[in-house]
């Protein structure tokens, strides 16, 4: 009995052991998380609070939204608000739209592995690093110089490697590459260019906020079926930048 009760202890002692060193290695390795990626704790909160509460259910785009690091894609100033439930300027009168505006785009625009994606209105490049790790390309184009730049230089010290960004007019599209099977607008035009609509492919998408500041604006979703018919809806109400015109494409 003795002996029997001898062991029963060390088996006790061995199962705390052992509890004791995976609760020891899961701390390290939170530890280790936060270090590295001293965000991702906001992000997961932010993900929670701001974007599954409001009905994003997509898995992936829920998945990328946590994987981003969005503190690298605002001026290092405003690093601290990254996560904040709002936009925030990024210089040159553009912004970082809000997170939760930037998933909805995302699931709206139903990405997919196999798609080469047009985006009108690079910015800090955040909105292509979300869809790049949902694509097969992301072909992005800015029209303020400093933004492009910096955006590309960006990008290519995170590793995505699917992105390309040009400086040029986004109301002119990207020709040489269409068509694209979805497209993606984060500036406001009046009306969705005719040249984009062009550029879509049949059985693409397009998600773009439509409008001004004085009439209002919508985030619309237009579909172009596999006859080229072309089928437009309103997800909801937006407020984002006007798109700018080239020098020599001006209304």
């Amino acid at each position: 009995m003795q002996r029997s009760a001898t062991r029963g202890r060390r088996r006790l002692e061995l199962h705390s052991s052992e509890r004791q060193m995976t609760v020891r290695l899961m701390l390290a390795t939170a530890l280790l998380w936060l270090a590295t990626d001293p965000f991702a704790a906001e992000r997961d909160r932010m993900v929670r609070e701001q974007i599954e509460a409001r009905g994003i259910r997509d898995a992936d785009v829920l998945r990328v939204m946590r994987d981003t690091p969005r503190h690298r894609f605002v001026p290092a100033l405003l690093r601290a608000h990254a996560c904040d439930d709002a936009p925030l300027p990024i210089g040159h009168g553009a912004t970082i739209s809000q997170p939760f505006v930037v998933a909805l785009m995302t699931e709206l625009l139903e990405p997919g592995r196999r798609h080469t994606v047009l985006e009108i209105g690079t910015g800090s490049g955040y909105q292509a690093a979300v869809l790049a790790r949902l694509v097969r390309h992301v072909y992005t184009i800015e029209i303020v110089p400093e933004l492009a730049r910096s955006a590309a230089s960006l990008l290519a010290e995170l590793g995505y490697g699917n992105v390309t960004v040009r400086q040029g007019d986004g109301y002119q599209g990207w020709p040489g590459l269409a068509p694209f099977d979805r497209i993606i607008l984060t500036a406001a035009p009046p009306e969705v260019p005719q040249a984009l609509l062009d550029q879509l492919a049949r059985g693409g998408r397009l998600v773009a906020p439509v409008g001004s500041a004085w009439r209002g604006q919508d985030l619309v979703v237009i579909d172009k079926t596999a006859s080229g018919a072309i089928r437009r809806r309103t997800a909801s109400a937006v407020q984002f930048v006007p798109m700018v015109h080239g020098p020599d494409d001006k209304p």
